[in-house]
């Protein structure tokens, strides 16, 4: 979900009142008036399993697709309100839960097809559809019942309930993405390049595979013709690079291959990010903002009978040395993880405390939990299905730099009888046995997510099928009942007692061990570009898309 803030509920609030929404306050971003030119330069971690706006699920290829694709409404990040982008007006039901809004007319995708009606429904439809595998976003749309094309400029969608995230998800484009129906009709339609296309600032000149993806500014864009849109996408080319490696990345930095590096962790930040260019010709910020930012964790299969029992997964987080990590590689700059929220949230339970390093506590609650080293052998062992089994367990790693992390965690595992193996796999590998759910662990980090997060997509038994973000198929009736009634509830205040209780049922299933909170967002930036402001709600990525160069 894009990041929400405290706006979304005054707008819900209001519209349950009127039929009619006040005019949208326009507040233009950027520099309108400057010109367009120079090439931004950026990363994103590795290429993305997918560039189909419609399947796409990590954070970064949504930052690319978000330079060519739009949504009805965007969230200004400098006042959290909603501004026009392909509607240009938009109304709510006393009861909000018919939403109608209104296209411009002049708005057009990048082949000069206009944008209509039948793009929308169309763009809402196929999430449902099975072919166009969009099952991670599924939990946001269980809620709408129907959509319709009242003519070529107007949409009508009804809900089924009231929802507080409606807007959010109705509106926005990285959870409603509105593509063209003549291009994407056919779910198995082969495209030569990346299958990427849209109606925003930019397309896509060059996709070399394993390499980069080159978007050019759209000299025929609808948006340049409006003073609230004229802000956006002044780059002329923005070259997204495919960099694994973070060591990699920063020399391209230093050498200003690479404009913008964000994240970066805390360890290089500090010890690879040092002398000339860095502090004169690249900017180095640490930002300390409560932007919730991403939280690392370790995924326990709860399909597999060795983490079914909560006291086992609580027992592997007890022999998870955060604080040492913390110490070691970030230098103060994180604290240790808890819940599902950012550390520091309103929506998390002040009752949960980080679960300490206790080998010993550990050792206890595997014994209950009957794992024993009964052959003294130095590996617990116990008895499942009538089988005797060895407390054996592989941890699958998409990424190097964080395999010293775990190093150390298997050294300490060992000690307790456990062994686990590290495997380093290779994304799109990495993405499908997470898909399919052939996984023992698996180490991960998701975004910071909303200001105020909806936990249907991570932690609710519905998401848990192939595809789907609980690929650790945790289940929790009292979780579901809990994330259901919060959904529906409009009043934030009552609502963020329901999310506390979520918050702290989960963290004591420790069905996650969560490893770290970032205290701060660290950034390089070259000076080339200008400096840009971090805000509450969004990372520096989405200000990009309207800065420009410095002339």
């Amino acid at each position: 979900m894009i990041r929400s803030n405290l706006v979304l509920f005054a707008l819900m609030a209001s519209v349950s009142a009127a039929a009619s929404i006040p005019p949208m306050k326009i507040t233009p971003l950027g520099k309108p008036d400057a010109p367009v030119s120079g090439t931004l330069n950026r990363n994103a971690s590795g290429e993305p399993e997918s560039l189909n706006p419609l399947r796409i699920n990590e954070l970064e290829s949504r930052h690319i697709a978000e330079y060519v694709v739009e949504g009805l409404l965007y969230l200004n990040p400098d006042t959290y309100e909603f501004q026009p982008q392909l509607a240009e007006s938009y109304e709510v039901s006393k009861d909000s839960l018919t939403y109608t809004f209104h296209l411009r007319k002049n708005a057009h995708f990048s082949d000069n097809t206009p944008v209509t009606a039948e793009d929308v429904k169309f763009s809402f439809d196929l999430v449902k559809d099975p072919a166009y595998k969009a099952t991670a976003r599924l939990p946001y749309y269980d809620n709408v019942d129907s959509v319709e094309a009242v003519d070529p400029a107007t949409v009508r969608i009804k809900m089924k309930k009231k929802y507080f995230l409606t807007l959010m998800v109705l509106a926005s484009s990285s959870n409603t993405p509105i593509v063209a129906k003549h291009i994407y009709q056919d779910p198995n339609k082969k495209f030569e390049g990346a299958p990427l296309f849209g109606s925003g600032p930019y397309k896509v000149e060059v996709y070399n595979r394993g390499k980069n993806l080159m978007l050019v500014r759209d000299n025929n864009w609808w948006g340049k013709e409006y003073a609230d849109q004229r802000g956006f996408g002044k780059f002329e080319r923005v070259n997204w690079h495919f960099i694994k490696e973070e060591n990699l990345e920063i020399e391209m930095v230093k050498k200003g291959q690479i404009d913008y590096m964000e994240p970066i962790r805390a360890e290089n930040f500090e010890k690879k990010a040092v002398g000339e260019p860095f502090g004169t010709t690249i900017i180095k910020v640490a930002a300390e903002n409560r932007r919730p930012k991403n939280y690392g964790f370790i995924g326990w299969n709860e399909k597999n009978p060795l983490f079914k029992d909560r006291n086992v997964r609580v027992a592997l987080s007890h022999l998870f040395n955060r604080k040492q990590l913390i110490e070691k590689f970030y230098f103060g700059r994180s604290v240790e993880g808890r819940s599902p929220f950012y550390y520091n949230s309103p929506f998390t339970s002040p009752q949960i405390k980080p679960i300490e390093f206790n080998p010993e506590k550990a050792k206890a609650l595997l014994k209950k939990a009957g794992w024993e080293d009964s052959e003294k052998k130095g590996i617990l062992q116990k008895t499942i299905d009538g089988k005797p089994v060895e407390f054996h367990f592989s941890l699958l790693l998409p990424n190097r730099d964080v395999e010293k992390f775990f190093t150390l965690y298997k050294e300490d595992l060992k000690k307790a009888g456990i062994d686990m193996e590290i495997k380093l796999i290779e994304w799109n590998t990495f993405s499908k046995l997470l898909d399919e759910q052939k996984f023992d662990a698996v180490t991960l980090s998701w975004g910071g997510g909303d200001v105020e997060d909806d936990l249907k997509q991570i932690w609710h038994t519905d998401s848990s099928k192939p595809g789907g973000s609980n690929f650790i198929s945790y289940s929790n009736k009292e979780v579901d009942n809990l994330i259901d009634k919060a959904r529906e509830e409009m009043d934030k205040n009552k609502r963020k007692l329901m999310w506390q209780k979520v918050s702290k049922l989960i963290a004591d299933d420790a069905p996650y061990t969560f490893l770290f909170n970032p205290k701060y967002d660290l950034y390089l930036l070259n000076k080339r570009i200008g400096s840009v402001k971090p805000t509450y709600q969004y990372d520096l990525s989405y200000l990009f898309f309207y800065t420009s160069p410095l002339q």
